[in-house]
């Protein structure tokens, strides 16, 4: 439906003051402190975890070298999604020049939506970090889970046992836990924990936890070992579109973890439609979130 002049009356009346409701800044570009953005020219992206070697056994005097195999562990599938908004305005109401008034704050409202959109898309990868079904990974897990399988037939966790708040605690379990992550085979590999990932709501606990320069709720002089020892090298990033209040991710080094695949960049197009005159504005793209390989982070869901 159109924009008509009757939705707009107010903006023809003399003495307006001012228009609001369109104004509002927005949170923007929050994925990017998470995911690492590519281009696709695809309708979907695949990417194969490889299982690479065994630890190398000693080899006897005389006795024949061993070999190995190299298999693919699984698959994760990007699939892209198309997100468009568009409006119109009357063209009785371009003739009484609402449009050139009115047109760009309706601009602004429709990349506020498009922006919105994007940032539900981008944080429903971590908001359904611990449900698996639809959301699970290429290993048929969800992303955080105590038991990934591995091709050696153990199993890694990337998500404790018992889910606990965000404290120093549970901070320091998880950053030893990440120094023990280990690849298909069961090798262990070098990861660290990077950044911090939370909801606003514990925004203040994060600064406390690692600006601090001691430890924090003792009477203690001890040192902050976390902040003195360069953990979590990038700090702590606030994500306003995470739903839970008391989950926290820690996001690693791992090479593949999260990514954005973008298939088309934000476009916008305007036109005149024939039949009504309405002048017609759109906004559209094209692009898909997740993640490949689940070391790229370790999480707690929150005691609660």
């Amino acid at each position: 439906m159109a924009i008509s002049r009757a939705q707009l009356a107010k903006e023809l009346e003399p003495g307006l003051n001012a228009l609001f409701g369109m104004e509002y800044g927005r949170y923007e570009n929050q994925h990017s402190e998470i995911f690492t953005t590519e281009s696709s020219d695809r309708a979907f992206e695949e990417e194969v975890m490889l299982s690479g070697f065994g630890a190398a056994p000693t080899k006897s005097e005389g006795s024949a070298i061993n070999f190995d195999d190299a298999n693919e562990a699984y698959t994760a599938r990007y699939n892209h999604e198309t997100i468009a908004l568009a409006f119109s305005i009357t063209e009785e109401a371009i003739e009484d020049n609402l449009y050139d008034r009115l047109g760009s704050r309706y601009t602004r409202a429709l990349a506020r939506s498009m922006a919105h959109t994007k940032q539900v898309k981008a944080a429903a990868v971590l908001n359904n970090a611990f449900t698996g079904g639809a959301s699970a990974g290429g290993d048929g897990k969800a992303l955080c889970a105590t038991d990934h399988p591995l091709t050696n037939g153990g199993t890694f966790a990337n998500t404790p046992a018992t889910a606990a708040d965000l404290n120093e605690t549970s901070l320091e379990d998880a950053l030893i836990n990440i120094a023990g992550f280990v690849d298909e085979r069961g090798l262990k590999i070098a990861l660290r924990g990077t950044k911090l990932i939370i909801p606003r709501q514990l925004q203040f606990v994060a600064e406390r936890l690692m600006v601090s320069n001691l430890r924090v709720g003792t009477a203690d002089n001890d040192v902050n070992a976390m902040r003195s020892m360069g953990m979590l090298p990038e700090g702590y990033a606030v994500n306003d579109f995470l739903t839970d209040p008391d989950a926290f991710f820690v996001l690693t080094d791992a090479p593949r973890g999260f990514v954005h695949f973008e298939r088309s960049a934000l476009s916008t197009n305007m036109e005149a439609d024939f039949d009504t005159g309405n002048m017609r504005f759109k906004a559209r793209e094209r692009y898909s979130f997740g993640f490949s390989d689940p070391r790229a982070v370790y999480a707690s869901a929150g005691a609660a």
